[in-house]
């Protein structure tokens, strides 16, 4: 009798993979791992001429940036202090420009003023009190009245229209009568007083 087993044909075993051992490795260099550089390694292939390039760019540009920012930085501070000095200016152009209203005005009150003081001078007891009350109106304003009898001439304050001889004790050229006070307005003369000098 013969084997059964005889005539069947021989197949090889294949190898299976065991689930819980460690995965098989990847044939040839498809793997990638081996492939990474590792830090501190110099690339193959002249990477290290083109890192020291892209360095060398990287600094170019970055000292082409720090030179735009500082120009920024000075036309920014240039336009502050263009600014701060228009500002103090326009401010000053203001007060300047109110204080010459305010002169004009006090210009065209004098000739009121003057016929006040004549008036008083000539014995007007009723015209006194307007007459005083509108002169400290003013001179809180900013106005001063100019009266430098008996004091040295100063021809910035005053004009003289007459002249007398001096006599024993003078010193100088005094103003000996004032015939019209004058008047100045926040430091500034807007009209001078009209004197008598002797000396």
């Amino acid at each position: 009798m013969t084997d059964p087993s005889a005539n069947d044909p021989v197949v090889e075993a294949e190898e299976v993979e065991d689930p819980l051992g460690p995965p098989a490795a990847a044939d040839g260099p498809a793997g990638g791992a081996d492939d990474a550089p590792v830090d501190g390694e110099v690339p193959a292939d002249g990477a290290a001429d083109r890192s020291g390039a892209s360095v060398e760019e990287l600094i170019a540009l970055l000292e082409q940036t720090t030179a735009e920012r500082d120009d920024y930085l000075d036309k920014w501070r240039r336009n502050q202090a263009d600014f701060e000095n228009s500002r103090k200016r326009l401010a000053k152009e203001a007060i300047d420009a109110g204080t010459r209203a305010a002169e004009a005005l006090v210009d065209k009150l004098l000739p009121v003023l003057d016929a006040c003081d004549g008036a008083v001078a000539h014995g007007a007891a009723e015209v006194e009190p307007i007459f005083a009350a509108l002169l400290g109106t003013l001179e809180k304003e900013g106005l001063v009245r100019i009266n430098p009898a008996g004091e040295e001439f100063d021809p910035n304050v005053a004009e003289a229209v007459l002249h007398e001889p001096a006599q024993d004790g003078d010193d100088g050229t005094v103003v000996s009568d004032v015939l019209r006070p004058g008047y100045s307005w926040k430091g500034r003369v807007v009209r001078p007083a009209m004197v008598k000098v002797r000396g």
